[in-house]
């Protein structure tokens, strides 16, 4: 990790909702979210809050280092129709050794839908790969 990875960093993404980001079209395999309502699926706000994390700190991790989320604590309050557009803002509030902290809060054009807060661990990528592809090996299922 660069020396530039200090809390205060911040940084802000935008995504139009688009109808294969809605709750339905999550997964064809999860069949319980066939008949959901035509709204941005939770688990795709988790997922651009993410991409908002990674790219707020992808100048300030070191060649062959990356980040994998650990923890989250969101709240998504408000439904958003596709079409709209949400804006993601994160801040990283937190660096205990590899361990990174952030606030996060997503918005639609209309306000607030979601926020809480996120965390991710700074991996190197080849030792991560190593025990992966040894847990792999190792599967008993």
């Amino acid at each position: 990790m660069k020396l530039t990875l200090q809390p205060g960093l911040r940084h802000a993404g935008t995504l139009e909702v688009l109808p294969s980001m809605t709750v339905s079209n999550v997964s064809a395999e999860l069949k319980a979210f066939a008949d959901m309502p035509p709204v941005f699926a939770t688990a795709m706000m988790v997922a651009f809050i993410e991409a908002t994390c990674i790219e707020c700190i992808a100048d300030h991790l070191e060649e062959g280092e990356h980040s994998v989320g650990s923890h989250i604590n969101v709240s998504h309050t408000a439904a958003t129709p596709p079409g709209m557009s949400v804006l993601a803002e994160v801040t990283l509030t937190s660096v205990e050794r590899r361990m990174l902290t952030f606030k996060v809060e997503a918005f639609d054009d209309v306000g607030l839908i979601g926020q809480g807060s996120h965390q991710r661990a700074v991996i190197d990528i080849d030792r991560f790969n190593a025990k992966i592809a040894d847990k792999a090996k190792g599967s008993s299922r």
